[in-house]
């Protein structure tokens, strides 16, 4: 008979009530009660999508970085952790994705192509990004022999100036790289790694979203990924272009994207503008886990460190690391499918937070401080940006 889970005790429950509610039968599950219905939460390893944060430290220092409000060390994933992580691989039957990405550049990782090549030697799929300072002929090589399946590129302008105003150096620089990436690609006969681009928009260089289509057909760009600025300074936020209410478009808040200035296979994504109705996480939708350099778990990049940042009205805001366990000291699986972690992951799905934009108390509101809600699940995600796809992730 099926079991079910609840406060640490096994349940047991009959096969019928599983099989109306069309469930899994040979699983356990976790029971929890929300608004006086009981929910059964299936405890499964069902990872589809692991984010790995190779390392914290990084090469630039951006205008836009999270690294201006944070207090974090710039470490580098230990051969340790890393090796805790492809030993829970086998247990997640379901993975197909692994994302090293992060708050660092990964190609700064002394043994980033060894971690790439194991997790490929699982048949696991790998996506990389990096600011392409470091994508030099060598590191293309190997990258194409591996076998990764995409490189995102972060390129903040198309105009030399405003990328180096931005990120502190030439854009000639990364165009020179991205060069020598598709040269390598075509002496190696590969039709992978395909190149991503990601763009954080904002009104000091909104304007060029259109020169950087131009760009992307140039480069072989296969998908252009658009994302709001996420203010984690006071220089930041007077460079935001989304609002709470929808707002006329206007040449410093909007971007048109003409498919006639791009290659016929490529895709754009563009973000949301404006808060709206419905919210939905994608972290979790896409059953996606992100592990941070030091093995902390973490379901989505905006829980994954401490750090400030100003909310879609203003107001600052300090978010306070949401660890749900540490590799180093749990299997990743057993982290994933442990109660609190299930629980959580069943509330987000059903959004069971309030909207803090939407409350008439908000002007007054201590809670919004940090990142807590008057009821439902803490840590809060009342007022997430990436629920609204305000700011995007790949």
């Amino acid at each position: 008979m099926p079991k079910v889970l609840s406060n640490g005790q096994k349940i047991e429950l009959p096969t019928d009530f599983i099989k109306r509610r069309h469930y899994p039968e040979q699983v356990e599950y976790w029971l929890s009660e929300r608004n006086g219905e009981l929910i059964l939460n299936p405890c499964l390893p069902d990872i589809r999508k692991l984010y790995l944060e190779p390392t914290t430290a990084c090469n630039l220092c951006c205008r836009t970085c999270i690294r201006n409000s944070w207090g974090m060390p710039s470490e580098n994933m230990s051969p340790h952790t890393f090796n805790r992580i492809t030993e829970s691989l086998p247990d997640l039957p379901l993975l197909k994705q692994v994302i090293f990405s992060g708050f660092g550049e990964p190609l700064s990782h002394p043994r980033l192509l060894d971690m790439v090549a194991v997790v490929r030697a699982h048949g696991l799929s790998v996506t990389l990004a990096t600011n392409g300072l470091l994508l030099n002929r060598a590191m293309s090589t190997e990258l194409i022999r591996v076998g990764v399946e995409r490189i995102n590129v972060s390129v903040d302008g198309a105009n030399s100036h405003t990328f180096q105003d931005i990120r502190g150096v030439r854009l000639e620089q990364v165009s020179e790289n991205i060069q020598i990436f598709n040269e390598m690609k075509v002496q190696l006969r590969s039709l992978r790694p395909s190149l991503g681009l990601e763009f954080v928009a904002m009104r000091s260089n909104v304007a060029e979203v259109q020169d950087l289509a131009k760009l992307s057909a140039h480069w072989n760009v296969s998908h252009l990924l658009v994302t709001n600025v996420l203010p984690y300074t006071e220089e930041m936020l007077a460079e935001v272009l989304y609002s709470y209410q929808p707002v006329e478009p206007t040449k410093t808040n909007y971007w048109p994207i003409k498919l006639d200035a791009w290659l016929i296979m490529a895709t754009d994504d563009l973000p949301r503008m404006h808060w709206g109705a419905i919210r939905r996480c994608r972290f979790v939708g896409d059953h996606g886990v992100v592990v941070g350099y030091d093995g902390s778990v973490a379901p989505c990049y905006p829980l994954s460190h401490n750090y400030n940042y100003y909310a879609i009205d203003g107001r600052q805001k300090q978010v306070s690391r949401y660890s749900l366990g540490n590799v180093n000291q749990m299997c990743l699986a057993d982290i994933w499918m442990q109660e609190e972690y299930v629980r959580f992951r069943s509330d987000v799905k059903a959004y069971h937070f309030p909207s803090c934009p939407d409350c008439d108390l908000r002007q007054t509101c201590d809670l919004r401080e940090q990142n807590e809600g008057c009821w439902g699940w803490n840590p809060s995600c009342a007022d997430c940006l990436w629920s609204q796809d305000i700011i995007r992730c790949p």
